[in-house]
């Protein structure tokens, strides 16, 4: 489908194109002066003063039309919110939200003191959202404040590690991922360039508490046992780990999960660990690039609790191609007889850089997308595991529009992942594709230090990379590392 965007003024082009978006998956959207090309739809929007005319257009008849007498953001996106419903008979769960973190706005309002009441009248009267989705938002900003307790965002930090290697790439992946079949050759130059690169972070930050970390990837545990061993031997060498409250390894795919590898991360002082199948549906994870089996992911998760592994997360991913509801339910119940301690559920997003992106037309038959049914299942699942909903984010190319979710045993909830969403603290990412977040809270600014993603640049381009993080922490901490 083509949608022709038709304006006078530019300012509103990012909501109107998001929500665009959210009523019509796949849609593609281009900038036209009429209707003269031959479009399945046209949006058109003036601005006069302020007033913007909004009207929909099709084979040249006006099939639409709304005023809103406001340039502000939330009225502008409730008129066009309620063109674009009337025209395909739809509402949409989260309704005029398209941000990613819908939790942040009802986390800010319970810090200044607001009731759950007054949070979710709020966003039902501005936002429209469903009860449904008010509910389970106000529910998680509830959890991260009681969780966050205590935390020192100015003299606090947490670091991320990335390993970028995997047993192989995933149809839906987008994150900085090589085969390590084909770069095993490569690990002990990509480790001495991380640990590179730790050593200047270390000591910049020497004066502030380190208090969660995450290897994350890839998947780490694709390296061999020794690897893993010297890395984490080598982080804990060069942090103060006296304030470490989590100590997360994404073990990821089962069929890169070894007992020594286990062993060495609980001999290690890892304290949380995931083992993601996605599917327990083995035709889908032949479908999806996933080498493992179902009962590979069951062997891996029995062994983690042999080895004495207490803290075990489990990722699964709702709206896989080919799926639907029964699907779903068929990876729940595998899950629930597993009980894991904490269960983290990603609508499917279509990312740009993805294969399943690149071969959209092969899939898009068979590509439906995450529903609100299947969400609402995982949390009668998770409410039966004992699981509550903690931290929660949307992405704007999940089709649906719909959000992940993470759900975990009281005790049992990762902080560094609310910390990541709710960015309040800074977040120091290390390795190659790894983004940094340095929060200057009086300012209301984030700035970002991105690495590169590819392998081979960081190993050669690891200096720059060091110096990219240094002008904003040499601002942010106050003190120059050489």
């Amino acid at each position: 489908m083509m949608i022709g965007l038709i304006q006078n003024d530019e300012r509103l082009e990012s909501d109107i194109r998001d929500l665009i978006y959210a009523f019509f998956f796949g849609v593609k959207i281009k900038k036209v002066t009429d209707t003269s090309d031959q479009y399945d739809l046209y949006v058109d929007v003036k601005v006069t003063g302020e007033q913007v005319a909004f009207s929909l257009v099709k084979e040249d008849m006006i099939v639409g039309q709304t005023f809103c007498e406001s340039l502000d953001r939330n009225p502008v996106k409730e008129s066009i919110y309620e063109l674009l419903s009337a025209y395909t008979g739809k509402q949409l769960p989260w309704g005029t939200l398209t941000g990613v973190r819908p939790t942040k706005i009802a986390l800010e309002q319970i810090e200044q003191g607001k009731t759950i009441d007054d949070i979710q009248t709020y966003f039902l009267d501005t936002f429209h959202c469903t009860k449904q989705k008010v509910d389970i938002c106000t529910k998680v900003a509830e959890n991260e404040n009681r969780i966050l307790q205590g935390i020192s965002y100015e003299d606090q930090y947490s670091l991320y590690i990335g390993i970028p290697f995997c047993p192989s790439t995933c149809l839906y992946c987008s994150f900085t991922s090589y085969p390590i079949a084909s770069y095993r050759n490569r690990v002990e130059e990509y480790l001495k360039a991380v640990e590179k690169e730790m050593d200047y972070v270390s000591e910049v930050c020497r004066n502030k508490r380190l208090i969660s970390v995450y290897f994350g990837g890839g998947t780490p545990t694709s390296i061999e046992a020794d690897q893993l061993k010297r890395l984490i031997e080598k982080v804990k060498q060069s942090f103060d780990f006296t304030y470490v409250r989590e100590f997360t390894v994404e073990a990821g795919r089962p069929d890169s999960i070894t007992r020594e590898k286990l062993k060495v991360l609980l001999e290690c002082g890892v304290t949380r660990i995931s083992i993601n199948p996605q599917t327990m549906n083995q035709e889908t994870l032949r479908l999806i690039g996933r080498a493992h089996t179902v009962e590979q992911t069951k062997e891996a998760f029995y062994l983690a609790r042999e080895t004495g592994h207490q803290n075990i997360n489990m990722d699964m991913i709702v709206g896989l191609p080919g799926e639907d509801i029964t699907h779903v339910e068929k990876t729940l119940k595998e899950i629930a007889f597993l009980k894991p301690d904490s269960l983290t559920v990603h609508s499917l997003a279509v990312k740009r850089a993805a294969n399943l992106n690149i071969q959209m037309e092969k899939y898009r038959a068979s590509l439906k997308g995450a529903t609100n049914e299947m969400l609402e299942l995982v949390d009668d699942y998770a409410s039966h595991l004992g699981l509550s909903p903690y931290y929660l984010y949307r992405q704007k190319n999940i089709p649906g529009n719909m959000e992940n979710i993470g759900y975990a045993k009281p005790g049992l909830e990762s902080i560094y992942n609310i910390l990541i969403m709710e960015e309040k603290q800074d977040i120091i990412a290390l390795g190659a594709g790894a983004s940094s977040k340095f929060v200057f809270r009086s300012e209301h600014r984030i700035e970002r230090a991105e690495n590169v993603k590819n392998v081979e640049h960081y190993i050669t381009r690891v200096e720059e990379m060091i110096q990219r993080k240094k002008a904003i922490m040499e601002d942010k901490y106050g003190h120059v590392v050489l």
